[in-house]
Formats: structure tokens, C-alpha cells, sequence
């Protein structure tokens, strides 16, 4: 594994060491189940270079990031196809957020309300509660009374 200081670019943005090119910051998740064990690099924020179809991971708090590859359907800061989304497991952190499957970004949890009159009609659209990233305009909505969420056109 090869290590690396990055450097930051006059927008103070972290750039790629091989391509110059500006990285993408992802929050740190939950850990995550790789045939069958656990993988905890997924709990570590990290630096994406969709160029360069690599990571970077601060090893430490050293200031110098290890390189790695990037695993195959891995988000990148690219916005995912709708049909690509599966079903998902979503929790809240103690802010009201999570990181959103679509684009990586962090979505925020709108608690469900009572149905309002909006022009003499109906408005449904916020009695469940769910989840709403402000990136990629995404919602994802629950599935029946499971804990799984579903992206939603509105």
C-alpha cells in the first residue's frame, strides 16, 4: 500500500496525488458485512478519486493516507441510476442524518405530519416520515413497517 501526504488545491480542496484532480469526501458509515465478516474500513471517512477508480483513508490521524482500490458498484460521488437502487437499511446518527445510497451525500430525516390542504386538496406527501438528501433531490420512504427504505419519486 502505497502512502501518500495530499495536498490541497487553491479552491483548499484535497487533490489526487497520481491525477491532479479534485477528491471527493465521504463520510465514514456503518460497518458493513463482506462475505461474511465484518469490514470495518467502511466506518472510516475517506477521499475518492473517480478518476482514478482509488481511496484515500487517513491511517491514524498521521496526515498520511493510504491508497486503495475502490471496490466494484462502490458509490463515488457520482449519482447512481434509480433503477440500480435496492432496498436499503437506514438509521439516523444523532444529528437526524445518514449518508444516501444514491450520491454519498448526507440525507435528512423528515418526521412524518398530518395531512395538510394545499389549493382545497390533500397533500400526502409528508405523513410518513422519511428520509430526503438535498444533493441529489432523493427520497426514500419505508417499506410497510420494516426497517428497510426504498428511493421514491416524491
Amino acid at each position: 500500500m502505497a502512502l501518500y501526504q495530499l495536498k490541497k488545491n487553491e479552491r483548499d480542496q484535497f487533490i489526487c496525488p497520481r491525477c491532479q484532480e479534485e477528491l471527493h469526501f465521504v463520510r465514514g458509515g456503518a460497518v458493513q458485512i463482506v462475505d461474511g465478516k465484518a469490514d470495518m474500513s467502511a466506518v472510516y471517512p475517506k477521499y475518492v478519486c473517480n478518476h482514478c477508480h482509488s481511496y484515500f483513508q487517513e491511517l491514524l490521524g498521521s496526515g498520511f493516507y493510504g491508497e486503495h482500490d475502490l471496490p466494484a458498484g462502490e458509490v463515488t460521488g457520482r449519482i447512481r441510476n434509480t433503477g440500480d437502487l435496492q432496498p436499503v437499511q437506514l438509521r439516523r446518527d444523532s444529528n437526524g442524518q445518514c449518508v444516501c445510497p444514491r450520491c454519498g451525500s448526507l440525507m435528512d430525516y423528515v418526521e412524518g405530519q398530518p395531512v395538510r390542504l394545499v389549493e382545497g386538496k390533500p397533500d400526502m406527501e409528508n405523513v410518513q416520515d422519511h428520509f430526503h438528501c438535498a444533493y441529489c433531490h432523493s427520497t426514500f420512504r419505508r417499506i410497510a413497517s420494516t426497517g428497510y427504505f426504498q428511493w421514491s419519486e416524491k
